[in-house]
């Protein structure tokens, strides 16, 4: 005769069964909801981007704020200026096509306006015998065009804190580059397009890449709550039920 297990007990079982598919269901939902936010805001840079192309005028003109240009992120744009290459920052650990290397920030004072804005030139290799060496760019004098897209500033990576020194930096904050360089940035940058020039490649990672893993770990969270589900009904249910006919 086997024992019966006791109520008190099976509570507690289906409780955690119930909490187990619960928490793993959510989370699949949050994975599925982060999948829908990246599509979103790549639907979103594709409609800006396919608009006719900003006029220099839009930044710096008697009606542009910063939310004004909050509305512009993604636009394309050409801009005609000169670069202020004594401020070029290299921002470390960034990679493009999988290697490691330097995404390199020049300040680009936009010609008859005067608007300082940051340009995302493009990536560079790193050294991997003198780390302190800077790649091997150029940067044009005197009056040049640069076509590109707005953009957020750059984002940032983890960091230990503490303000950095020098042009290879692992973050570059807005308001101290500013009080640094002494120059009105905008809060918003230009990222360069077209070919590889000037020893810089721009071959920009897209905004909506890493859906699919997104999916992925979804259907393995919905995974995992339906086996849940079907191990409680099978360990619970169905396997007492049998025990109770071969008795």
């Amino acid at each position: 005769m086997t024992e019966k297990t006791p109520v008190w007990q099976r509570w507690l079982v289906l409780l955690v069964a119930v909490l187990a598919v619960g928490i793993t269901g959510s989370l699949g939902l949050w994975q599925l909801d982060r999948a829908a936010q990246k599509t979103g805001l790549q639907d979103n840079k594709t409609k800006q981007a396919a608009m006719q192309a900003l006029d220099a005028r839009s930044l710096g003109g008697a009606h542009d704020s910063e939310q004004q240009r909050a509305g512009l992120m993604h636009r394309r744009i050409a801009l005609v200026g000169r670069w202020l290459p004594k401020h070029t920052i290299y921002l470390e650990n960034r990679q493009m096509n999988a290697k490691p290397g330097f995404f390199v920030l020049t300040p680009f004072e936009i010609q008859d306006s005067g608007v300082v804005l940051l340009v995302q030139r493009g990536w560079a290799q790193r050294s991997f015998t003198d780390r302190a060496a800077l790649p091997a760019i150029q940067t044009p004098e005197g009056r040049v065009e640069v076509q590109g897209h707005l953009a957020p500033w750059p984002s940032r990576l983890y960091d230990f804190g503490g303000a950095e020194q020098g042009p290879i930096r692992q973050n570059l904050d807005l308001w101290s580059f500013r009080q640094e360089t002494g120059l009105d940035l905008l809060e918003v940058t230009l990222l360069q397009s077209g070919a590889a020039s000037e020893g810089l490649l721009r071959e920009w990672p897209v905004l909506g890449s890493g859906v699919d893993k997104h999916y992925g770990y979804a259907f393995q969270w919905f995974g995992l709550s339906g086996l849940i589900a079907l191990l409680y009904v099978w360990f619970q249910i169905v396997q007492p039920r049998r025990k109770k006919r071969t008795v």
